[in-house]
């Protein structure tokens, strides 16, 4: 179990230094069509320096504005980064449904609605990447970029992480869902992944229906000493357990210790 994150840690602060948050469109090639994803850049933003890259997804009922709209996400990192406990970062909220209609709307468990969450990784590593780094002063080393996500999109960072560690050395998957693909298959090679991992970061809620998922993976990194991080603690499949995970984990993000 883990220490909650403190009162007042997602309220806005007065006073204190502001990121912004904007919504840009990019061209996707993979999808056919020009797609959204909200940015958000840390107070002080400037392009004379360079920033490590977060992509922050989101569940099966959600879309790029999810964590803005349900989190006060720029509240929490504004308010770390007043008390000097994040390191330079912009992150990026994909739309993590990879089709041409990708709003949450709908049967949202319809087959083609689901797969569009698997072809999110073209669109994630061949446009929206490419775009960023092309649009912001960023680091485009894999040292530099991280990806996580909650429920649907935890298990989205850990396909899509895991299967390109030349992309990300930082990966993140609050509560995730059955889309996650068996430990076998994330993680055939323990001994490259642990050589590559800057970290790897695994967590539930104690009461969440989903949990066997998140014990299934954290039972076999273990049993094959891949170092990652469990962060078991009281919760369910929802917001208060996210927000949390996101104010710990985010501090973890691009530092060597």
């Amino acid at each position: 179990m883990r220490e909650k994150a403190p009162a007042g840690y997602d309220r806005h602060r007065e006073h204190i230094d502001r990121g912004k948050i904007e919504t840009v469109e990019y061209a996707s090639e993979t999808v056919g069509n020009f797609r959204k994803a909200l940015i958000y850049t840390p107070p002080g933003y400037a392009e004379d320096k360079t920033y490590n890259v977060l992509y922050l997804l989101h569940g099966i009922g959600g879309d790029e504005t999810e964590w803005y709209r349900h989190a006060d996400p720029q509240a929490i990192f504004d308010n770390l980064y007043a008390d000097g406990k994040l390191a330079p970062m912009i992150v990026v909220f994909p739309n993590g449904r990879a089709m041409p209609n990708d709003r949450a709307e709908g049967d949202l468990f319809d087959p083609d609605k689901v797969k569009a969450f698997e072809t999110f990784e073209y669109d994630l590593l061949d446009d929206l990447i490419p775009f960023v780094e092309s649009r912001y002063s960023v680091s485009a080393g894999r040292e530099n970029r991280a990806i996580a996500g909650l429920s649907m999109g935890g298990g989205q960072s850990l396909n899509i992480g895991l299967k390109h560690l030349d992309r990300f050395a930082w990966i993140g998957a609050f509560s995730p869902a059955p889309n996650t693909k068996s430990p076998e298959q994330l993680v055939p090679n323990p001994e490259e992944a642990s050589a590559l991992l800057k970290l790897l970061w695994l967590s539930c809620g104690d009461e969440d229906n989903l949990k066997p998922i998140s014990d299934r993976t954290h039972a076999y990194l273990s049993e094959h000493r891949v170092p990652h991080v469990w962060y078991e603690e009281s919760g369910g499949h929802d917001w208060s357990v996210w927000k949390n995970d996101l104010y710990h984990f985010s501090q973890l993000l691009f530092k060597d210790n």
